[in-house]
Protein backbone atom coordinates (compact mmCIF):
# COMPACT_ATOMS: atom_id res chain seq x y z
CA UNK A 1 0.00 0.00 0.00
CA UNK A 2 2.66 2.08 0.39
CA UNK A 3 5.04 0.89 -2.62
CA UNK A 4 7.16 3.43 -4.34
CA UNK A 5 5.61 4.47 -7.76
CA UNK A 6 7.52 4.49 -11.24
CA UNK A 7 7.83 8.05 -11.27
CA UNK A 8 9.31 7.97 -7.30
CA UNK A 9 12.01 5.37 -8.37
CA UNK A 10 12.89 7.48 -11.86
CA UNK A 11 12.96 10.80 -9.28
CA UNK A 12 15.45 8.56 -7.48
CA UNK A 13 17.82 7.39 -10.22
CA UNK A 14 17.82 11.59 -10.72
CA UNK A 15 19.41 12.51 -7.74
CA UNK A 16 21.78 9.25 -7.66
CA UNK A 17 23.27 10.94 -10.30
CA UNK A 18 23.60 14.65 -8.93
CA UNK A 19 24.99 12.94 -5.65
CA UNK A 20 27.67 10.61 -7.52
CA UNK A 21 28.36 13.68 -9.89
CA UNK A 22 28.34 16.43 -8.17
CA UNK A 23 28.94 15.74 -4.57
CA UNK A 24 30.80 12.28 -4.22
CA UNK A 25 34.41 13.24 -5.41
CA UNK A 26 34.34 16.25 -3.39
CA UNK A 27 33.07 14.87 0.02
CA UNK A 28 36.51 13.32 1.24
CA UNK A 29 38.35 16.60 1.33
CA UNK A 30 34.86 18.79 2.68
CA UNK A 31 35.40 16.65 5.32
CA UNK A 32 38.39 17.20 6.08
CA UNK A 33 38.45 20.86 5.49
CA UNK A 34 34.98 21.17 7.44
CA UNK A 35 33.86 23.29 4.35
CA UNK A 36 30.55 23.98 3.87
CA UNK A 37 29.72 24.19 0.17
CA UNK A 38 27.16 27.18 -0.23
CA UNK A 39 27.34 27.01 -4.06
CA UNK A 40 26.16 23.26 -3.96
CA UNK A 41 22.90 24.60 -3.02
CA UNK A 42 21.61 26.30 -5.64
CA UNK A 43 22.56 23.57 -7.68
CA UNK A 44 20.00 21.35 -5.46
CA UNK A 45 17.60 24.04 -6.10
CA UNK A 46 17.66 23.70 -9.70
CA UNK A 47 16.61 20.28 -9.36
CA UNK A 48 13.80 21.09 -7.39
CA UNK A 49 14.85 19.27 -4.13
CA UNK A 50 14.03 22.10 -1.87
CA UNK A 51 10.45 22.62 -3.18
CA UNK A 52 9.18 19.11 -3.63
CA UNK A 53 6.61 20.11 -0.55
CA UNK A 54 6.07 23.78 -1.93
CA UNK A 55 3.22 24.79 -3.69
CA UNK A 56 3.99 26.61 -7.64
CA UNK A 57 2.53 30.08 -6.30
CA UNK A 58 5.90 29.92 -4.13
CA UNK A 59 8.47 28.77 -6.48
CA UNK A 60 8.24 25.13 -5.44
CA UNK A 61 6.50 21.43 -7.17
CA UNK A 62 3.40 20.90 -4.78
CA UNK A 63 0.85 20.44 -7.73
CA UNK A 64 -1.65 18.34 -5.40
CA UNK A 65 -1.88 16.52 -1.98
CA UNK A 66 -1.80 13.81 -3.64
CA UNK A 67 0.85 12.88 -5.37
CA UNK A 68 3.41 11.86 -2.80
CA UNK A 69 6.01 14.87 -1.81
CA UNK A 70 6.70 14.13 0.94
CA UNK A 71 7.61 10.19 -0.27
CA UNK A 72 10.11 12.38 -2.60
CA UNK A 73 11.45 14.28 -0.41
CA UNK A 74 12.58 11.01 1.71
CA UNK A 75 13.94 9.80 -1.40
CA UNK A 76 15.90 13.13 -1.59
CA UNK A 77 17.47 12.77 1.49
CA UNK A 78 18.60 8.99 1.30
CA UNK A 79 20.07 9.64 -1.78
CA UNK A 80 21.86 12.27 -0.65
CA UNK A 81 23.15 10.36 2.71
CA UNK A 82 23.96 7.45 0.92
CA UNK A 83 26.80 9.59 -0.67
CA UNK A 84 27.32 12.20 2.46
CA UNK A 85 24.87 12.55 5.66
CA UNK A 86 25.90 16.55 6.07
CA UNK A 87 24.64 16.94 2.67
CA UNK A 88 21.40 15.27 3.54
CA UNK A 89 20.71 16.90 6.58
CA UNK A 90 21.31 20.29 4.54
CA UNK A 91 18.77 19.31 2.55
CA UNK A 92 16.44 17.39 5.54
CA UNK A 93 16.98 20.66 7.34
CA UNK A 94 16.98 22.91 5.01
CA UNK A 95 13.06 21.61 4.23
CA UNK A 96 11.96 20.48 7.48
CA UNK A 97 12.96 22.87 9.62
CA UNK A 98 13.40 25.85 7.32
CA UNK A 99 10.88 26.39 4.83
CA UNK A 100 7.93 24.29 6.25
CA UNK A 101 7.39 26.07 9.37
CA UNK A 102 7.28 29.27 7.22
CA UNK A 103 4.86 27.07 4.87
CA UNK A 104 2.65 25.97 7.08
CA UNK A 105 2.20 28.59 10.00
CA UNK A 106 3.41 31.64 8.08
CA UNK A 107 1.65 34.66 6.99
CA UNK A 108 1.37 35.05 2.76
CA UNK A 109 3.68 38.46 3.34
CA UNK A 110 5.78 36.01 5.19
CA UNK A 111 5.53 32.85 2.62
CA UNK A 112 6.12 35.88 -0.60
CA UNK A 113 9.26 37.21 1.09
CA UNK A 114 10.97 34.38 2.02
CA UNK A 115 10.23 31.25 0.40
CA UNK A 116 10.80 32.19 -3.19
CA UNK A 117 14.30 32.07 -2.39
CA UNK A 118 14.90 29.22 0.00
CA UNK A 119 13.10 26.91 -2.69
CA UNK A 120 15.46 28.11 -5.40
CA UNK A 121 18.38 27.59 -3.03
CA UNK A 122 19.16 31.39 -3.45
CA UNK A 123 19.26 31.16 0.50
CA UNK A 124 18.53 29.01 3.54
CA UNK A 125 16.78 28.97 7.19
CA UNK A 126 17.16 27.79 10.18
CA UNK A 127 15.00 26.23 12.99
CA UNK A 128 16.27 27.64 16.82
CA UNK A 129 14.61 25.21 19.09
CA UNK A 130 17.67 23.24 21.56
CA UNK A 131 19.01 25.12 24.04
CA UNK A 132 22.01 24.92 26.22
CA UNK A 133 20.24 23.94 29.37
CA UNK A 134 17.15 22.88 27.48
CA UNK A 135 17.74 19.83 25.02
CA UNK A 136 15.20 17.14 24.84
CA UNK A 137 13.22 19.52 27.30
CA UNK A 138 12.77 21.76 24.46
CA UNK A 139 9.64 23.20 26.45
CA UNK A 140 11.93 24.83 29.55
CA UNK A 141 13.29 27.19 26.73
CA UNK A 142 14.67 30.51 28.46
CA UNK A 143 15.21 32.77 25.16
CA UNK A 144 12.51 35.41 25.97
CA UNK A 145 10.25 38.18 23.43
CA UNK A 146 9.02 41.38 24.71
CA UNK A 147 6.65 43.24 22.99
CA UNK A 148 8.27 47.12 23.11
CA UNK A 149 6.92 49.48 20.32
CA UNK A 150 5.53 47.05 18.42
CA UNK A 151 9.06 45.50 18.03
CA UNK A 152 9.41 41.88 19.20
CA UNK A 153 12.92 42.19 22.20
CA UNK A 154 14.43 38.52 21.93
CA UNK A 155 17.06 37.89 24.42
CA UNK A 156 18.60 34.70 25.15
CA UNK A 157 20.77 31.83 22.94
CA UNK A 158 19.79 28.27 21.26
CA UNK A 159 22.39 25.61 20.58
CA UNK A 160 22.94 22.86 17.35
CA UNK A 161 21.58 24.94 14.66
CA UNK A 162 21.78 23.40 11.29
CA UNK A 163 21.88 26.25 8.54
CA UNK A 164 22.32 28.76 10.61
CA UNK A 165 25.52 30.84 10.03
CA UNK A 166 25.99 29.98 6.11
CA UNK A 167 27.11 33.02 3.74
CA UNK A 168 23.43 32.71 2.16
CA UNK A 169 20.89 31.89 5.46
CA UNK A 170 18.40 34.56 5.10
CA UNK A 171 16.55 33.76 8.09
CA UNK A 172 16.01 31.85 11.58
CA UNK A 173 12.81 30.88 13.20
CA UNK A 174 13.29 30.65 17.00
CA UNK A 175 11.01 29.70 20.08
CA UNK A 176 10.83 32.19 22.98
CA UNK A 177 8.92 32.86 25.63
CA UNK A 178 6.51 35.29 25.55
CA UNK A 179 4.36 35.72 28.19
CA UNK A 180 2.99 33.39 31.06
CA UNK A 181 -0.44 31.17 30.40
CA UNK A 182 -3.41 31.34 33.25
CA UNK A 183 -1.80 27.81 34.50
CA UNK A 184 1.68 29.64 35.14
CA UNK A 185 3.53 27.64 32.44
CA UNK A 186 5.43 29.78 30.18
CA UNK A 187 3.69 31.05 26.67
CA UNK A 188 5.86 30.25 24.10
CA UNK A 189 5.74 31.91 20.39
CA UNK A 190 7.90 31.78 17.46
CA UNK A 191 9.26 34.66 16.33
CA UNK A 192 11.47 35.05 12.48
CA UNK A 193 14.46 36.80 12.99
CA UNK A 194 16.46 37.60 9.55
CA UNK A 195 20.21 37.36 9.92
CA UNK A 196 22.09 40.35 9.99
CA UNK A 197 19.37 41.93 12.82
CA UNK A 198 21.35 43.68 15.75
CA UNK A 199 22.18 41.52 18.53
CA UNK A 200 21.69 38.50 16.98
CA UNK A 201 24.95 36.91 16.71
CA UNK A 202 26.12 33.34 14.82
CA UNK A 203 28.58 31.80 17.22
CA UNK A 204 31.89 30.50 16.12
CA UNK A 205 30.72 26.84 14.05
CA UNK A 206 30.77 23.83 16.28
CA UNK A 207 34.08 21.43 16.37
CA UNK A 208 32.03 18.26 15.82
CA UNK A 209 32.59 14.40 15.55
CA UNK A 210 31.21 14.20 12.90
CA UNK A 211 28.87 16.02 9.98
CA UNK A 212 31.73 18.36 9.55
CA UNK A 213 30.82 19.73 6.42
CA UNK A 214 26.96 20.51 7.53
CA UNK A 215 26.76 24.22 8.64
CA UNK A 216 25.73 23.87 12.80
CA UNK A 217 26.37 27.01 15.26
CA UNK A 218 25.25 28.57 18.59
CA UNK A 219 23.08 31.61 18.36
CA UNK A 220 22.67 34.46 20.63
CA UNK A 221 20.24 37.43 21.23
CA UNK A 222 20.98 40.46 23.23
CA UNK A 223 18.73 43.30 22.34
CA UNK A 224 17.44 41.68 19.60
CA UNK A 225 14.65 43.77 17.74
CA UNK A 226 12.26 42.51 15.38
CA UNK A 227 9.34 43.78 13.59
CA UNK A 228 6.30 42.35 15.47
CA UNK A 229 4.83 41.07 12.43
CA UNK A 230 7.90 38.42 12.75
CA UNK A 231 5.58 36.28 15.10
CA UNK A 232 4.82 33.01 12.76
CA UNK A 233 1.61 31.82 13.20
CA UNK A 234 -0.45 32.40 16.49
CA UNK A 235 1.30 33.68 19.28
CA UNK A 236 1.51 30.74 22.11
CA UNK A 237 1.07 28.34 19.64
CA UNK A 238 5.12 28.15 18.84
CA UNK A 239 5.85 24.99 20.77
CA UNK A 240 3.43 23.10 19.39
CA UNK A 241 3.86 24.42 15.90
CA UNK A 242 7.35 22.99 16.52
CA UNK A 243 6.26 19.63 17.94
CA UNK A 244 4.40 18.74 14.67
CA UNK A 245 6.99 20.23 12.65
CA UNK A 246 9.38 17.27 14.79
CA UNK A 247 7.31 14.60 13.56
CA UNK A 248 8.04 15.54 10.18
CA UNK A 249 11.88 15.51 10.34
CA UNK A 250 11.83 12.65 12.33
CA UNK A 251 10.94 10.78 9.04
CA UNK A 252 13.27 12.74 7.00
CA UNK A 253 15.89 11.54 9.53
CA UNK A 254 14.97 8.19 8.98
CA UNK A 255 15.49 8.56 5.36
CA UNK A 256 18.88 9.91 5.86
CA UNK A 257 19.80 6.78 7.97
CA UNK A 258 18.31 4.53 5.39
CA UNK A 259 20.76 5.93 2.82
CA UNK A 260 24.24 5.44 5.82
CA UNK A 261 22.77 1.68 5.96
CA UNK A 262 22.37 0.93 2.51
CA UNK A 263 25.92 2.50 1.87
CA UNK A 264 27.34 0.47 4.32
CA UNK A 265 25.57 -2.63 3.35
CA UNK A 266 27.11 -1.89 -0.46
CA UNK A 267 30.73 -1.03 0.98
CA UNK A 268 31.24 -4.19 3.43
CA UNK A 269 29.80 -6.83 0.73
CA UNK A 270 32.04 -5.06 -2.03
CA UNK A 271 34.75 -5.26 0.38
CA UNK A 272 33.96 -8.85 1.68
CA UNK A 273 33.93 -10.25 -2.35
CA UNK A 274 37.48 -8.28 -2.48
CA UNK A 275 39.35 -8.76 -0.03
CA UNK A 276 41.35 -11.80 1.00
CA UNK A 277 43.03 -13.16 3.78
CA UNK A 278 44.88 -16.73 3.91
CA UNK A 279 44.50 -16.96 0.11
CA UNK A 280 40.70 -16.37 0.01
CA UNK A 281 37.92 -13.91 -0.14
CA UNK A 282 37.12 -12.78 3.63
CA UNK A 283 33.33 -13.20 2.52
CA UNK A 284 33.45 -17.38 2.60
CA UNK A 285 34.01 -16.86 6.42
CA UNK A 286 30.87 -16.90 8.40
CA UNK A 287 32.31 -14.22 10.74
CA UNK A 288 32.27 -11.91 8.38
CA UNK A 289 29.21 -13.23 5.80
CA UNK A 290 26.51 -12.89 8.43
CA UNK A 291 27.19 -9.68 9.86
CA UNK A 292 26.77 -8.67 6.05
CA UNK A 293 23.62 -10.56 5.82
CA UNK A 294 22.17 -8.38 8.72
CA UNK A 295 22.78 -5.39 7.35
CA UNK A 296 20.30 -6.39 4.30
CA UNK A 297 17.67 -7.35 6.68
CA UNK A 298 18.74 -3.97 8.47
CA UNK A 299 18.39 -2.35 5.52
CA UNK A 300 14.58 -3.53 4.26
CA UNK A 301 13.08 -2.77 8.04
CA UNK A 302 14.24 0.40 7.59
CA UNK A 303 13.50 1.33 3.92
CA UNK A 304 9.78 -0.54 5.29
CA UNK A 305 9.38 1.73 8.39
CA UNK A 306 10.85 4.95 6.56
CA UNK A 307 8.25 4.77 3.39
CA UNK A 308 5.27 3.63 5.82
CA UNK A 309 5.82 6.72 7.25
CA UNK A 310 6.08 9.20 4.60
CA UNK A 311 3.33 7.14 3.31
CA UNK A 312 1.39 8.50 5.80
CA UNK A 313 2.71 11.63 5.75
CA UNK A 314 1.05 12.28 2.26
CA UNK A 315 -1.38 10.63 3.03
CA UNK A 316 -2.30 12.90 5.94
CA UNK A 317 -1.88 16.12 3.70
CA UNK A 318 -4.49 14.36 1.58
CA UNK A 319 -6.89 14.46 4.41
CA UNK A 320 -7.22 10.20 5.04
CA UNK A 321 -5.00 9.89 8.00
CA UNK A 322 -4.79 11.41 11.26
CA UNK A 323 -1.90 13.62 12.95
CA UNK A 324 -1.46 10.93 15.44
CA UNK A 325 -0.83 7.96 12.90
CA UNK A 326 1.77 10.22 11.74
CA UNK A 327 3.51 10.50 15.08
CA UNK A 328 3.57 7.04 16.11
CA UNK A 329 5.07 6.06 12.80
CA UNK A 330 7.52 8.89 12.15
CA UNK A 331 8.79 7.92 16.12
CA UNK A 332 8.73 3.80 15.13
CA UNK A 333 11.08 4.83 11.86
CA UNK A 334 12.94 7.37 13.69
CA UNK A 335 13.98 5.01 16.44
CA UNK A 336 14.61 1.81 14.47
CA UNK A 337 17.01 3.45 11.50
CA UNK A 338 18.83 5.83 14.02
CA UNK A 339 19.93 3.11 15.95
CA UNK A 340 20.42 0.47 13.29
CA UNK A 341 22.85 3.26 11.24
CA UNK A 342 24.90 3.09 14.43
CA UNK A 343 24.84 -0.82 14.40
CA UNK A 344 25.50 -0.90 10.66
CA UNK A 345 28.46 1.32 10.63
CA UNK A 346 30.28 -0.52 13.26
CA UNK A 347 29.34 -3.84 11.46
CA UNK A 348 31.07 -1.89 8.12
CA UNK A 349 34.17 -1.03 9.63
CA UNK A 350 34.65 -4.32 11.32
CA UNK A 351 34.43 -6.11 8.25
CA UNK A 352 37.03 -3.41 7.02
CA UNK A 353 39.30 -4.34 9.89
CA UNK A 354 42.09 -1.70 9.95
CA UNK A 355 41.10 -0.18 6.68
CA UNK A 356 37.95 1.11 8.48
CA UNK A 357 39.96 3.02 10.69
CA UNK A 358 41.30 5.06 7.78
CA UNK A 359 39.91 8.05 6.88
CA UNK A 360 40.84 7.38 3.35
CA UNK A 361 37.77 4.59 3.47
CA UNK A 362 34.41 6.38 3.40
CA UNK A 363 33.08 3.53 6.50
CA UNK A 364 35.49 5.81 9.07
CA UNK A 365 33.09 8.86 8.11
CA UNK A 366 30.21 7.35 7.92
CA UNK A 367 30.79 5.77 11.18
CA UNK A 368 31.47 9.12 12.92
CA UNK A 369 28.24 10.99 11.48
CA UNK A 370 26.17 7.91 12.73
CA UNK A 371 25.69 8.43 16.09
CA UNK A 372 23.86 11.90 16.12
CA UNK A 373 21.27 10.16 14.31
CA UNK A 374 20.38 8.91 17.53
CA UNK A 375 20.02 12.14 19.36
CA UNK A 376 19.12 15.06 16.41
CA UNK A 377 15.34 15.28 16.10
CA UNK A 378 14.13 13.85 19.41
CA UNK A 379 16.52 11.12 21.18
CA UNK A 380 16.31 7.45 20.92
CA UNK A 381 14.95 8.34 24.60
CA UNK A 382 11.97 10.31 23.49
CA UNK A 383 11.00 8.59 20.54
CA UNK A 384 10.21 5.72 23.31
CA UNK A 385 8.09 8.30 25.36
CA UNK A 386 5.92 8.93 22.21
CA UNK A 387 6.02 5.52 21.68
CA UNK A 388 5.04 4.26 25.28
CA UNK A 389 2.53 7.44 25.19
CA UNK A 390 0.80 6.10 22.46
CA UNK A 391 0.19 2.63 23.86
CA UNK A 392 -1.12 4.20 26.36
CA UNK A 393 1.34 4.10 29.05
CA UNK A 394 1.99 6.42 31.68
CA UNK A 395 5.43 7.42 30.26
Amino acid sequence: MYELSKDHEDFRAVVREFATDAVEPHVAQWDRDHHFPADLVPRMGDLGLFGLVVPEAFGGSLEDADGGAFTSLCIAIEELGRVDQSIGITLSAGVGLGINPILTYGSEEQKERFLPDLVAGRALAGFGLTEPDAGSDAGATRTKAVLDGGDWVVDGSKAFITNSGTDITSVVTVTARTGTLDNGRPEISAIMIPSGTAGFTVEPAYHKMGWNISDTHGLSFAGCRVPEENLLGERGRGFHQFLKTLDDGRIAISALALGLITRMREEAAAYAKTRTAFGRPIGVNQGVAFPVADLAVMEDAARLLTYRAAWLKDEHEAGRRSVEEVKQAAAKAKLYTSEAAVTATRIATQVFGGNGFMEEYPVARFYRDAKILEIGEGTSEVQRMVLAKGLGLPA
